[in-house]
């Protein structure tokens, strides 16, 4: 018998206590979730309908952790996962789902959102698929340390650690150019490190081909568009399904004869470059220098005379804009934990005409619209894409327009 931890609470369940029960759902983390009398009881790599038996590592206050030793009874849906380190590398969540039932699941999840933190019952729509659900990643980021022997694993974090990385010499997500590269970039990686400490070693796929280097002008093509920017600088990593869902971004926010864009959080200006010939004038709001830089670089290259991009403050998103909000569309594509307060409230006072909420975390997204809903606001389309195919995560895109 394995004796328990120091700091293991013995109730409800003595440690490495096995069960079988029947998994009910999947919580936004990819986990299963069972019932064991009411007791929630969470388990990786199950999938809703199975019967599973876990074996118990940790109690909390209103839940269990549980490893997973067998499935039982699987559900129809189990797939044989394509990579063998599914299960270790902690990158995936979903290998083992087959693709109708991962885009299912994401549905429910946006849906659950939006119900739970919106207080919202609305009919979402179905996930928008990516073209290819293995090899679509264009960005790679794999990790290591060094020690005195030199540099160890490279790779991701391992299933449930911190700090332990899998090595991984090959990734299905990854695009195949990435992956003929992989090989030599490890190789060069070892020979060439010269840091005290471990790091981030980057393999993106571009235009150029596959750049290491975070500090090189790489280029990219969505739709019709042309966007530049520095290699280890954020841009969407789908190009196969990017140019879809900037699409219906661009359709969604020029529905109702809308003569204005404003395209906050724009980043390299992805939205407003993409959209500018729905527009008369597009106006992009950024904090960061060196975004706006890129994002009025970008507008030059693709010989746009109706696209402005300011440096903003947090405190005076709108100040500088140049129309009201009654004829304007508001692109929002904010970071994962969604907008501020603060962003939100300024929103409202410049009452845009209709909104395209942009999030990769639809539980921030259903709490942000949950405000707007207050201040006037009526959602008339949810789309989720799926730009993470064989993870737990889901772009969600949210319509909204004011009721006046």
């Amino acid at each position: 018998m394995t004796d328990a931890p120091k700091n293991f609470r013995p109730d409800p369940y003595t440690y490495h206590q096995e069960l079988t029960l029947r998994i009910d759902g999947l919580t936004n983390l990819g986990l299963g979730v069972a019932r064991d009398d009411g007791w929630v009881v969470l388990a990786p790599y199950v999938l809703p309908g199975e019967s599973a038996r876990l074996r118990i590592y940790r109690n909390h206050k209103n839940y269990s952790e549980a490893d997973l030793l067998e499935i039982v009874d699987p559900s129809p849906d189990r797939v044989t996962a394509r990579c063998p380190l599914f299960g270790t590398c902690g990158g995936c969540q979903y290998q083992h789902f087959s693709y109708e039932g991962q885009l299912a699941w994401k549905r429910r999840h946006v849906t659950d959102a939006f119900a739970r933190l919106a207080r919202l019952e609305v009919d979402v729509l179905p996930v928008w698929p990516s073209p290819q659900p293995y090899g679509y990643r264009s960005k790679l980021t794999p990790h290591f340390q060094k020690s005195t022997e030199g540099i160890g694993e490279i790779g991701f974090l391992r299933q449930g650690r911190r700090h332990a990385i899998v090595d991984v010499e090959h990734c299905p997500i990854a695009t195949d150019a990435i992956n003929e590269r992989l090989p030599d970039a490890r190789d060069e990686l070892r020979q060439r490190w010269k840091g005290k400490r471990g790091g981030t070693l980057l393999l993106r796929e571009v235009i150029e081909g596959v750049v290491s280097d975070p500090e090189e002008i790489v280029t990219e093509r969505v739709g019709q568009r042309t966007f530049q920017f520095k290699a280890g600088e954020f841009f969407q990593n789908n190009p196969f399904l990017l140019p879809e869902m900037v699409a219906h971004v661009s359709d969604e926010a020029a529905s109702g004869e809308m003569s204005h864009l404003v395209d906050a959080y724009c980043g390299s200006g992805l939205f407003a470059v993409s959209s500018s010939d729905r527009f008369k004038q597009c106006v992009g709001v950024e904090i960061s220098a060196k975004a706006a830089h890129w994002a009025r670089a970008n507008a030059a290259i693709n010989r746009l005379d109706n696209c402005e991009f300011l440096l903003g403050s947090a405190s005076e998103v709108f100040a500088e804009i140049p129309f009201a909000g009654e004829t304007t569309a508001l692109v929002i594509d904010p970071p994962r934990k969604g907008c501020d307060r603060d962003f939100l409230e300024q929103t409202l006072e410049f009452g845009p005409r209709r909104i395209v909420y942009v999030s990769c975390d639809p539980a921030t997204q259903a709490r942000d619209v949950e405000v707007l809903l207050a201040g006037g606001y009526g959602v008339e389309k949810i789309q989720p894409f799926d730009l993470f195919p064989q993870t737990r995560h889901v772009e969600s895109v949210a319509t909204l327009e004011h009721s006046s």
